[in-house]
């Protein structure tokens, strides 16, 4: 495959370069495809294009993204809770490329320059600060923006400052190391455990803050088991689940919010709806009203926003949460060669108000329509518009259940739970994994991770 970057410049050193000396590039044949971003939305994309594409002069589809691994979001609570090691679960960038014929290139996203058509992509660095990629820029005649979204604290007091974000599979293990280090600290300190030591606030009861609720029920315990002896949980770990609206996991119905507020209430999570965060501390949550939860350990999962830099783009489009406003056909407003997938596009959806919401399982949609929006671009044909279906929701609680509701086997919503619902909160990620491997290769990495947690079922102690 022919390369689309031809170093010209001597920002090799790594160094910022003024904008006209960012690294050169040259175009090679064919139609150019950028994709920024390799989540769940980026990757399937730039995975189907380059199977179709990668091995002809036709396409080069060329893939973008700060990390160089890929971690399916809906996983992070687990990851965080320790109940799943990410390395097990993590993809490869650099090696998925070479296999699905595709280029990936190393970089965070940092402004983009429409007349030119070129990407501007950060220099890159390793902990030590050696550096590891220069500043440069990559071409494009098509470009699909996809680069998620991130927490929206929402300028809280002390919230950046003190509560952990669950963006990234870094922050998910972040937030496991400081559970388990908490746990270690309060059995061989002197004295017994603080008040609030070995609390958890969780702020936010969408699926995110929900699900880790639950998980983490189970994972401290199992901490605990593991020889921690001076730490009694039901008298010294409490997990605090925090919603500012009238219910937990608001945007699905309301029996699902019911069923699962019962089940947490049983687990012993403590359920607070109606009660806003006013400021985070190092002691714990101050809300509305001056109520004050005690919590060492605190998590935001409340909202989301578009990444800052999606402001910076040369004038593209963007709403109050920093979304990039598309049109219909997942085509910015001003710029019809520039396209936005996934969380970080606010894209409208027929009969609502509202965008398309920021799941899954839109993500996965916009990727398959995007796919087919970029053929017809080829062949000269008008673009078509992203019609959303909404096949319900699920809620993972961990081993304890899974609830939810699905839409589009009948025509009406029908209440799911236990062991089907948990087959099917399973299939999502199922769908995800043959959209990115192969069926056959899904199939044996399912069989040997099911027969790897088996062997060890112990939670991530480290």
């Amino acid at each position: 495959m022919p390369s689309d970057l031809t170093v010209t410049d001597a920002a090799a050193t790594g160094a910022a370069a003024a904008p006209e000396r960012v690294v050169e590039v040259q175009r090679a044949r064919g139609h150019l495809v950028v994709v920024v971003g390799g989540g769940a939305a980026g990757l399937e994309l730039a995975t189907k294009l380059g199977r179709r594409y990668g091995q002809t002069d036709r396409v080069h589809v060329t893939m973008v993204d700060r990390a160089r691994t890929h971690l399916w979001k809906p996983l992070l609570h687990a990851v965080a809770a320790g109940s799943l090691d990410a390395g097990e679960e993590e993809l490869n960038y650099l090696a998925h490329a070479a296999r699905n014929h595709y280029v990936f290139r190393f970089g965070d996203l940092i402004g983009l320059d429409r007349a030119a058509k070129r990407v501007h992509l950060s220099a890159t660095f390793d902990d030590e600060g050696r550096p590891i990629t220069p500043r440069r820029s990559v071409p494009y005649d098509t470009l699909v923006i996809a680069i998620g979204s991130i927490t929206n604290d929402f300028g809280t007091p002390g919230a950046a400052q003190h509560a952990i974000p669950l963006e990234t599979p870094e922050q998910a293990v972040r937030f496991n190391r400081r559970v388990v280090n908490a746990c270690l600290h309060a059995h061989t300190q002197e004295g017994p455990v603080r008040p609030g030591q070995l609390h958890i606030a969780i702020i936010g009861a969408g699926a995110t803050g929900t699900e880790l609720s639950a998980e983490l029920h189970h994972t401290v315990r199992q901490i605990v088991a593991a020889g921690l002896d001076r730490i009694v949980p039901e008298r010294d770990v409490r997990i605090v689940l925090v919603e500012a609206g009238p219910r937990i996991l608001p945007a699905l119905p309301e029996r699902i919010s019911t069923a699962t507020t019962e089940l947490l209430q049983k687990l012993g999570v403590e359920v607070r709806t109606n009660a806003r965060v006013t400021a985070v501390s190092a002691e714990g949550v101050t809300l509305d009203g001056g109520d004050f939860i005690p919590a060492e350990i605190v998590v935001w999962a409340a909202g989301v926003k578009g990444p800052e830099v999606l402001t910076k783009l040369d004038g593209l489009e963007v709403n109050r949460i920093n979304q990039l406003v598309v049109l219909p056909t997942l085509q910015t407003t001003r710029d019809p060669d520039v396209f936005a997938i996934g969380d970080c596009a606010a894209c409208p959806r027929e009969g609502f108000t509202s965008p398309v919401p920021p799941r899954a399982q839109a993500a996965h949609q916009q990727a398959m329509h995007m796919a087919r929006q970029i053929e017809r671009r080829l062949a000269g044909k008008p673009l078509l518009p992203f019609k959303y279906h909404d096949f319900g929701s699920l809620v993972s609680l961990g081993r304890y259940s899974t609830v939810g509701s699905l839409m589009g086997l009948v025509d009406r919503a029908f209440f799911v739970e236990g062991m089907f619902a948990r087959l099917m909160y399973r299939s999502l990620h199922k769908m995800h994994e043959r959209a990115v491997y192969s069926t056959s290769r899904m199939m044996a990495d399912t069989i040997a991770r099911t027969l790897s947690r088996r062997a060890d079922r112990i939670v991530k102690l480290h």
